[in-house]
């Protein structure tokens, strides 16, 4: 069926090739924050989550806003976090779940934080309050760290750890949702992961394609690119390859998250807008600090057409 799609839109391609996808700012207003990364969105785009961290990362707070009459509202911290280091949330498919990761202790009688585990909240409804934080325990979690968890609509958990069963530094790992449980982890193949820096990946819904980061690959623009590998009809999973350069940029980008619904690529960058005649008053140099594309970490979102990017790979 795939082969038959990618057949009937090679005239998709060669637009899409040929076009620059359009990359603009996601949320205006978290702009006067330091540092905002990450995003996950209910199905009908109403209600996003998103990490707020300080300048040196020591304060990782998660937020929320609502959008009401087309405009996302100012940001408020969820019920569940402000106390501790926690980032990267991900609401589940039927939106009753929102995974995230801290180093938050396991119990109110320790003090010490721990490493990274998965965590996840949970709701009776769409709109009802979250539960309080629940950790996902073994075997996900371990004694390394777990970072960015993203799930299918079967279930399937795929996160990014640094245990020693990695292929590299960090890695994708799979752990499949059976009969109400987990089960053990484990690395997905080369065709992913490296001897480098893999993380931050997304699942889509049906498990067809995996958006990840992959930190200063070669066929990269530079530091961290989104990378794309598509599931065949055998399960395995094709070579990834870079999301187009007009997405990707010479800077940090990371963090994806896909709006399925309307084909709309969220993802934070590090990009700077870099002024071409340069900085030469103090005006200027506040201008361009205040401005959104400044460097710091931002969130954007772009045009995702998913099958033009299956037919050009």
């Amino acid at each position: 069926m795939r082969k038959i799609i990618i057949l009937s839109l090679c005239c998709i391609s060669s637009v899409f090739s040929q076009k620059m996808v359009k990359v603009e700012p996601a949320l205006q207003i978290l702009k006067n924050f330091d540092k905002v990364r990450d995003f996950t969105m209910n199905t009908l785009g109403t209600e996003a989550y998103f990490t707020i961290q300080s300048a040196d990362e020591a304060i990782s707070v998660i937020c929320k806003s609502h959008k009401e009459d087309g405009e996302w509202l100012k940001p408020t911290i969820t019920s569940f976090s402000g106390k501790h280091k926690d980032l990267e949330p991900f609401l589940s498919p039927n939106n009753l779940r929102l995974y995230f990761v801290s180093t938050r202790a396991l119990n109110d009688s320790i003090s010490e934080p721990k490493d990274f585990d998965i965590w996840y909240v949970e709701r009776v409804t769409p709109t009802a309050n979250w539960s309080e934080p629940i950790n996902l325990g073994v075997p996900v979690n371990t004694e390394h760290n777990e970072f960015y968890p993203a799930i299918a609509k079967n279930g399937n958990l795929y996160f990014t750890s640094d245990r020693p069963d990695s292929k590299g530094r960090d890695d994708i790992f799979f752990s499949a949702y059976e009969n109400g449980i987990y089960a053990p982890a484990i690395s997905l193949d080369e065709s992913i992961n490296s001897e480098g820096f893999e993380y931050n990946a997304y699942i889509s819904t049906d498990e067809s394609y995996l958006l990840f980061g992959g930190y200063n690959r070669k066929d990269g623009q530079g530091s961290g690119d989104i990378y794309i590998s598509f599931k065949n009809s055998e399960g395995n999973w094709s070579k990834a390859t870079p999301l187009p350069q007009s997405i990707n940029s010479k800077s940090m980008d990371y963090c994806p998250f896909v709006d399925e619904k309307n084909n709309i690529l969220y993802f934070t960058s590090r990009r700077t807008s870099n002024p071409e005649k340069g900085i030469k008053s103090i005006s200027a140099l506040k201008e361009f600090l205040n401005s959104y594309e400044n460097g710091n970490s931002r969130l954007y979102k772009a045009s995702f057409n998913l099958n033009a990017i299956a037919t050009k790979k």
